[in-house]
């Protein structure tokens, strides 16, 4: 039970409007990541000025004003651009983590770090991706193209250089980038088909902290 003084469930603390719009997305999908369901009231999602390396380096002081107000804390960045890329995406939580948790919020915060980057998660064989970034009824095909054009092998999953990846696509399609196709990719791919470890974790924790009633 939530402590009387905490008025809200979650904040959550991201790098860019990107990730904002991409955790939007993915919180209104709750039966999905198989949490309860946290109404617009009960969370909010902040954007460090700073980005990446606010994130990484700041998060315990930006979050430290709302110990009180809120029952848990998330903080989600990328590796690539956080002024520690050499670490891996573990060694990165484990740091924000341990200054959340000696900072007053103890085991009520997590952090997830995207590795290299947020694109990694966009990239699943659903054909709403193809949708979303202006591929549909393209030939060839969005899988065939990234395969083609590098971005991919064809044993692969992912692409290799993700963000690229979706930036040359969407210039192929003639469709520009905005923080609201990541909240579309959010609402509408299977997050079944999504592989990644970062959004197991994301999956994990919203089911642990906020489990289904």
């Amino acid at each position: 039970m939530k402590d009387d003084l905490v008025l809200k469930d979650l904040i959550v603390l991201v790098a860019d409007q990107d990730i904002e719009f991409s955790v939007r997305g993915l919180l209104s999908r709750h039966r999905a990541i198989g949490s309860r369901k946290l109404t617009t009231g009960e969370y909010d999602v902040y954007r460090h000025l700073e980005h990446d390396p606010g994130c990484l380096q700041d998060s315990h002081n930006f979050l430290r004003p709302f110990i009180n107000q809120y029952a848990h804390a998330l903080v989600i960045f990328d590796r690539e651009g956080c002024g520690k890329d050499y670490l891996s995406r573990d060694n990165l939580e484990e740091m924000v983590e341990k200054q959340l948790s000696v900072n007053g919020w103890g085991d009520r915060a997590a952090a997830i770090v995207f590795d290299p980057e947020l694109e990694v998660w966009v990239w699943s064989e659903s054909p709403h991706v193809d949708a979303v970034l202006g591929w549909k009824g393209r030939q060839p095909d969005l899988i065939t193209w990234l395969v083609e054009q590098g971005f991919r092998e064809a044993n692969e999953t992912k692409p290799n250089r993700p963000k690229e990846a979706v930036e040359e696509a969407l210039r192929i399609a003639r469709k520009a980038k905005s923080a609201s196709l990541y909240r579309q990719l959010a609402e509408r791919v299977s997050l079944k088909k999504c592989i990644d470890p970062a959004f197991d974790k994301f999956k994990a924790i919203m089911q642990t902290w906020f489990p289904e009633e």
